[in-house]
């Protein structure tokens, strides 16, 4: 299966967001993507074995550095990638790495601990992007680190109660005391006012760094990052979405409409066009 397939078949916002580049930057990003997809894809796995799994991560580290028998023609695609715009291969194995801890870790005690995993499962994503979309502030690392965090955080809140299917809890502990909301209240998918407090506060942290992210940008960089802008777009509306229905995440599972994505990919692309400020509000 080649790149475009990948990208395609996976329905991702993550893929809206390239109507903004042109062919090669869109046919480059599009491969990035689906390696990003063959290893969460991997890490999901309901036919692998967590020793399979991991061989199969460990394979895929080999393969960032030279060709192997067998390999799919993803691999190749991958590591001229690299070598076209000198790609840091460090963040293709913190990505590797990232999904690695879902192979073992289910809970996270404090939010630094979950911090790495952000940053590995979506800040190590945002700037190998930006390589690829082109930049010309080293500021706008920063803008890609905080958006990743902004953005698996709004995942996070979004998918806590398809999260406990699994037996995974990604909202740190600490943070279920310090609402006095304890985990077996969760595992049984108690809503009450407490679990909301928690879940504004977890809201809270990710407009945070949406609002930190905007902050980074810099204006020089705002046309090249135009499809950063519509993913942070479309996961504001998500994230307002959620907080306004008080965090039905047990019951519901959000997602914006088509209209309400291609009036936020048009406003951004729009926006784009002028050079004008991102937004810093949710």
């Amino acid at each position: 299966m080649n790149a475009a397939t990948i990208t395609r078949q996976s329905k991702s916002n993550l893929a809206l967001a390239f109507i903004s580049l042109g062919r090669e930057r869109k046919r480059d990003i599009t491969v990035f993507y689906a390696f990003c997809r063959v290893i969460d894809d991997i890490a999901d796995s309901a036919e692998l074995s967590v020793v399979e799994k991991q061989a199969s991560l460990v394979k895929w580290r080999q393969m960032l550095q030279a060709a192997a028998p067998g390999e799919p023609p993803l691999a190749w695609d991958v590591r001229a990638l690299i070598e076209k715009y000198s790609l840091p291969v460090d963040m293709f194995e913190e990505i590797i790495a990232g999904v690695e801890m879902d192979l073992s870790i289910r809970r996270y005690v404090t939010f630094e601990e979950l911090r790495v995993y952000c940053y590995r499962v979506a800040s190590a994503v945002g700037l190998v992007s930006i390589e690829i979309f082109g930049y010309r502030n080293p500021a706008c690392k920063q803008y890609a680190i905080e958006l990743g965090l902004a953005l698996q955080m709004t995942n996070i809140i979004r998918d806590v109660g398809k999260d406990l299917e699994d037996d995974r809890i990604y909202l740190p502990q600490e943070d279920l005391t310090r609402f006095n909301y304890p985990e077996t209240e969760l595992q049984h998918r108690q809503y009450n006012e407490r679990f909301v407090r928690l879940m504004e506060f977890e809201a809270a942290r990710a407009r945070e760094f949406f609002s930190q992210a905007a902050a980074a940008l810099p204006r020089e960089d705002r046309r090249a990052m135009a499809p950063a802008e519509i993913m942070a777009s479309i996961y504001r509306g998500l994230l307002r979405q959620i907080e306004l229905d008080k965090f039905r995440v047990f019951e519901e599972e959000y997602r914006l409409s088509k209209l309400e994505k291609a009036g936020r990919i048009a406003t951004q692309l729009f926006k784009s066009f002028l050079n004008l400020p991102p937004q810093t509000s949710v």
